[in-house]
């Protein structure tokens, strides 16, 4: 008897097909199953959706059921299947927390820490969490965290249901992505053990940079920057001028780029970065190259072309071995709780089947009795032992009790001693000094060779000020222009265009065969502030030069009195 004939007999279904499904923008939702065993593609096509990028929603929930429906139809699948659904990622982050809290406790504390988020201001998350793999030390350990819209889970789940299919589970572009990346081998040489290295996504949104060691993630960080703003190459130069500046802050051995956007060539970009290690790229865009797998001959081309990285992760499964993984089913239903009747999928071997609760719950008892039958016997001696142990248990855990007790005193004395948070404190200088940074490179690189800078001011709190001199006014709407591209978002005017003179007399007796000198102010500052700013270097030169002259005075010689 073979194992389907077992699983027949114990009333479970092994004749449903799972099915995964991608909504991916740029390319709109694909379906793909995979054949593991090859790792090849088997079944692939997709259909136009379209993706809310701000609301980050699919737009039209009955375009998607439309387009499954197709899907289905085309590739000739049951409706029957379940289905696993990859969607855009909203939300990601870390957070560190407290070794006691309960994993209730610690659901409640990421969930008010996503409700500051914009978007699940208006809409109930779901989260989704799980531990940092990384060496936990102290009190405190990391997570990693996730959320998703729970009205976007719901609306997908009852469209799928009005097709008679059930969805099972929900995965995230990030870990979609990483997943893809492991399985086909394009970034085996990044993922080797303790190998350190930066995954760079840039979408049309802007971009992230997800620092790794081996499989593992240790950081994440976004950087918005409106993409669509810009046409040609300033789009390399304002990615390349951000990352710069990004980059030093998670120094790794390896960058690899991925676009996802048809706006940016992963290609193209990683020639231009500027940055240590060896750079590698994939273009998961119109700019691809080739395609990650090898796809059955039934796929045609153009179709086997569209095949992105997210569909390929999410096809993985349990096949797939990086270690952050979400569940974003376990509190997506109605009244936050599981559908206590929905079949949970198997995977035994090469083979996969449904069991409901009852049946699951059958099996579990037939297991547990052949089980407990032989040790019955061992079981009638353990409340001899047990009143004998317990008597000993009873002294370690009085003993342990206050050892605790004192470890606690002790920590709370050492931690009055040291409130001093070196890792706070290194993050504040970094974030202060991140636009002074900006500041001095695209300054360094944008002088014209006959423009002076003779007053230049960077502040912590993004404000610049820059004035000086130069002998044609192109130069100088050359190099206003030129720090306008290189520090985005910082509202650059020219507050000041006008000759250098001493007088009146000399300003309308100027030669026109000598060159002209033309004083400039460029700044993003208020004339108050500009003012305020003045008013407190003269005071500081006012107070430097009394001081000169006061030690000039200690120092000069007493005349003799005459005899």
């Amino acid at each position: 008897m073979d194992l389907s004939s077992i699983l027949s007999k114990l009333g479970l279904d092994a004749t449903k097909e799972v099915v995964y499904l991608s909504v991916t923008p740029g390319v709109g939702l694909e379906l793909i199953q995979l054949d593991i065993q090859t790792r090849s593609v088997k079944n692939y096509s997709c259909r136009p959706l379209e993706y809310n990028e701000s609301l980050r929603e699919v737009a039209d929930i009955e375009q998607f059921k439309f387009a499954v429906e197709d899907l289905f139809s085309e590739l000739k699948i049951s409706h029957k299947a379940n289905v696993v659904l990859n969607l855009p990622m909203v939300l990601f982050g870390s957070k560190e927390l407290p070794l006691l809290l309960s994993d209730d406790a610690i659901t409640e504390a990421l969930t008010s820490e996503v409700e500051q988020s914009y978007i699940f201001k208006r809409y109930e998350p779901v989260v989704s969490w799980c531990d940092a793999v990384s060496n936990q030390s102290g009190d405190t350990r990391k997570l990693f965290y996730s959320a998703v819209q729970k009205n976007v889970i719901d609306d997908i789940r009852n469209a799928l249901n009005e097709l008679g299919i059930t969805l099972v589970g929900v995965e995230i572009s990030l870990t979609s992505i990483l997943e893809a990346l492991a399985f086909t081998g394009l970034a085996e040489e990044q993922m080797r053990d303790n190998v350190s290295w930066n995954m760079m996504l840039i979408n049309q949104n802007g971009y992230a940079v997800c620092s790794m060691v081996g499989k593992n993630i240790v950081e994440y960080y976004e950087e918005p920057l409106a993409i669509k703003s810009f046409e040609g190459d300033e789009i390399y130069n304002a990615i390349n001028a951000s990352a710069q500046i990004t980059l030093m802050s998670y120094p790794a051995n390896y960058l690899y780029i991925i676009s996802t956007t048809d706006m940016v060539s992963a290609e193209l970009l990683a020639k231009r970065i500027n940055t240590d290690g060896k750079v590698s790229f994939y273009d998961n865009n119109d700019f691809k190259r080739e395609n990650p797998l090898p796809v059955s001959l039934e796929i045609l081309e153009g179709m086997a072309h569209k095949i992105s990285l997210e569909a390929i992760g999410v096809a993985v499964g349990s096949s797939s071995q990086t270690p952050v993984k979400f569940n974003f089913m376990t509190s997506s239903t109605e009244g936050g709780v599981d559908n206590p009747d929905e079949p949970v999928h198997v995977v035994l071997g090469s083979h996969e089947f449904d069991i409901s609760p009852n049946a699951a719950r059958n099996i579990s008892v037939f297991i547990s009795v052949l089980i407990l039958i032989p040790f019955l016997a061992i079981f009638l001696v353990v409340p001899m032992i047990e009143k004998k142990k317990q008597s000993n248990l009873d002294e370690i855990n009085s003993k342990l009790e206050q050892t605790n007790n004192e470890i606690k005193r002790i920590q709370e004395e050492q931690n009055k001693l040291n409130d001093f948070d070196a890792n706070f404190e290194i993050k504040k200088v970094l974030r202060d000094n991140r636009l002074k940074l900006m500041a001095y490179t695209a300054l360094g690189e944008s002088i014209p060779r006959k423009l002076w800078i003779t007053y230049f001011v960077a502040q912590g709190d993004g404000k610049f000020d820059i004035k000086g001199d130069c002998e044609n006014v192109e130069d100088i709407y050359t190099f206003f222009k030129n720090m306008k591209d290189s520090l985005i978002n910082t509202k650059l005017r020219l507050h000041k265009l006008e000759m250098k003179s001493n007088s009146v007399d000399e300003a309308v007796t100027i030669d026109p065969n000598m060159p002209t000198d033309y004083e400039f102010e460029i700044t993003n500052m208020t004339d108050a502030e500009i003012t305020s700013m003045e008013q407190a270097a003269a005071k500081t030169q006012d107070a430097a030069q009394q001081g000169n002259q006061q030690g000039a005075q200690q120092k000069a010689p007493q005349s003799s009195p005459k005899k």
